[in-house]
């Protein structure tokens, strides 16, 4: 088989057989095949689609290019959360240890951030010393004793999507539906996990901004999961504005801290514990999701949830004196408040800007190879449909570079409008597919 060949027919818009696709990504993992090589290959599917039948062999090709991880030892339900990204997504961080604290293990594998998303594991390693890059076997030992574990892709787990992954994001090629399902699948099928709740992001800094788009994505996320015997649940969540008030790799962390100390945030408290309420509901320690969520209020409330973070971080290796330091703010070496030019109430917060504004002050990558800055990030002070004076301030923004905060501040204000009437308050939860 040819690669260029097989370029050529998905640019045409032709079906790829499985041995077809198997050749094309065993070439890759193998080195034989380039990155503009497999760049084109992206972009033709971008445009061109993969069917249903193609994305479930892309699927399985990219599961099982590693090892797959057996849980079976634990004697207690599986459950994961995964999110198909947005800006200040940062539900994970809570949640996790949230569930754990029911009897439910959580066997998380996340990801980079992509574009203008944020990522988990870029997130996590904000905190000193964190480590996401174990073998299966210490992965294991993780989950045995802690009932959690936040890891990254190693070699050994779904390869392919870890190499693939990295090239979408400097490519452009992330916003496909069938590269979108593979990618999130083949990682949840090789962790090990029993049930998995999705959370599809719907709006302007999502991944897939279209409503139909995100609600396709979710039947298919849906439906691969029960062709490979896993239960599923996807909740279609807004994701206009960005969730909760911090965006940035520790300015999050440090927000989740804060959640988990009892300060209610509405929009990310109310989204992180339907989502939990949904994983407690699929793991058979609440009668429904209504019923999970208020349970998922209670340990959030107490502190419970805040004890297993800490006993997360520490078997990670995390440092928790800097943890329990959180409210010392750590921040860049400069920020810069943005102010209102005009009075009213603010009418959009449009998130795709504000993630690229992050970007721009090194929350996320441009390149492959670029480095984050941990501490870079916005902290919003308003959020949509609230009241605004001439001169309040609107954000505040945090880099390790002038320049960088200058550029982003361009970027940020195309990203505000304000009215003259309040608007409408958005709808969190848009939809629960069960």
């Amino acid at each position: 088989m040819n690669p260029a060949e097989i370029i050529k027919l998905k640019r045409d818009g032709r079906s790829l057989t499985k041995e077809q696709l198997e050749f094309f990504i065993s070439c890759y993992l193998k080195g034989k095949l380039p990155d503009y090589q497999m760049s084109a290959f992206l972009m033709a599917v971008y445009f061109k689609g993969l069917n249903e039948q193609e994305t479930f062999y892309l699927t399985d090709i990219m599961f099982r290019s590693g090892k797959i991880v057996d849980l079976k030892f634990l004697k207690k339900p599986k459950i994961d959360k995964h999110s198909t990204g947005g800006v200040g997504d940062k539900t994970s961080l809570i949640l996790a240890p949230l569930a754990a604290t029911f009897g439910i293990a959580v066997p998380m594998i996340s990801g980079r951030g992509l574009g203008h998303t944020g990522g988990t594991l870029d997130k996590l390693e904000s905190i000193p010393g964190f480590k996401v890059n174990y073998s299966i076997q210490d992965y294991k030992k993780i989950i045995s004793k802690a009932g959690l574990v936040m890891n990254g892709q190693t070699s050994e787990l779904a390869p392919a999507d870890k190499k693939i992954y990295a090239l979408r994001d400097v490519t452009a090629t992330v916003p496909n539906i069938s590269l979108i399902t593979a990618s999130i699948m083949s990682k949840k099928l090789a962790e090990g996990a029993d049930g998995i709740v999705f959370d599809v992001k719907i709006g302007s800094g999502a991944n897939l901004p279209d409503k139909d788009e995100s609600v396709m994505l979710a039947k298919q996320l849906i439906s691969v999961s029960k062709k490979f015997g896993k239960k599923a649940i996807a909740v279609l969540t807004d994701m206009n504005e960005p969730l909760g008030y911090k965006i940035g790799n520790w300015l999050e962390v440090e927000e989740c801290i804060e959640v988990m100390n009892d300060k209610f945030i509405p929009d990310l408290v109310t989204v992180n514990n339907i989502l939990t309420g949904a994983m407690l509901y699929l793991g058979g320690k609440a009668k429904n999701i209504d019923e999970g969520e208020k349970l998922a209020y209670e340990n959030l409330h107490n502190g419970k949830a805040f004890g297993k973070f800490l006993e997360m971080v520490k078997i990670q290796s995390g440092d928790i004196k800097y943890i329990n330091d959180w409210f010392n703010l750590k921040r860049t070496k400069y920020s810069k408040k943005i102010i209102s030019k005009s009075a009213g109430f603010i009418n959009e917060m449009n998130a795709y800007k504000i993630g690229m504004a992050s970007v721009e002050l090194g929350c996320g990558r441009k390149k492959v190879d670029d480095n984050i800055d941990e501490l870079a990030g916005i902290i919003l002070y308003k959020k949509c449909g609230d009241k605004i004076k001439k001169g309040e301030t609107v954000c505040e923004l945090f880099a390790s570079d002038k320049k960088k905060i200058n550029e982003a501040e361009n970027i940020l204000r195309e990203g505000f409008k304000i009215s003259e009437k309040p608007v409408k308050k958005r709808k969190l939860i848009i939809d629960i597919l069960n």
